[in-house]
């Protein structure tokens, strides 16, 4: 039971990293974006302007996700490793529908407008700021919860086949006092195999 509880640091590591960095972008290009024309209203010129709505629908959200990516890297605690993954996939959940929420919902402060003028640049800031970062933020998400899942199952099994005693190492024992005809004893097969067997 220990053993599950622990988790080898790789097996979540490219996850948490793809999170960190998708994290990143969603914290940080709202206030970049101006730069490359790449941004919403209602400061689509500004650069590093604050407002409500940067704050509580990409922010936050970015600064769940990375932080959320970062204890996927670091930690080697199955169950934080979850932890980790489960709020990810709130943030990019959060990501993909908080500026649909907000703007039908009047106490939330509005993610404001697509600045651009285009339908592939309106498309292109709708994606990249929230529905499509949202989406892939899931994605990684879910990836991390379905191969930790698996992975802890599958040892779980192991360490119940590794609480089997090893087989004996007699192989001949002697059939009686006087006798010189030995009797063989039937050894079990090494374990690889007897596992093998039992899962087919």
């Amino acid at each position: 039971m220990a053993g599950m509880l622990r988790v080898r640091r790789s097996q979540g590591a490219l996850s948490g990293a793809c999170l960190v960095l998708l994290g990143l972008w969603g914290a940080l290009i709202p206030f970049v974006g101006p730069y490359f024309h790449f941004a919403y209203t209602p400061t689509p010129d500004r650069a590093w302007a604050v407002t409500a709505g940067r704050m509580w629908l990409e922010v936050v959200p970015g600064a769940v996700t990375m932080l959320s990516g970062g204890v996927m890297v670091i930690s080697r605690f199955r169950l934080l490793v979850l932890l980790g993954a489960w709020l990810a996939a709130l943030a990019g959940t959060w990501f993909a529908v908080g500026s649909l929420v907000a703007a039908r919902w009047a106490t939330l402060p509005a993610a404001g407008k697509p600045a651009g003028t285009g339908i592939a640049r309106l498309l292109a800031e709708q994606l990249g700021f929230f529905t499509g970062l949202g989406v892939v933020v899931i994605f990684v998400a879910a990836t991390a919860l379905g191969r930790l899942t698996v992975l802890g199952a599958r040892e779980e099994e192991e360490e119940a086949w590794d609480e089997y005693p090893e087989p004996e190492s007699r192989v001949l024992e002697s059939a009686g006092a006087g006798r010189g005809i030995a009797r063989i004893v039937p050894v079990p097969v090494f374990r690889g195999r007897q596992r093998d067997a039992a899962r087919n």
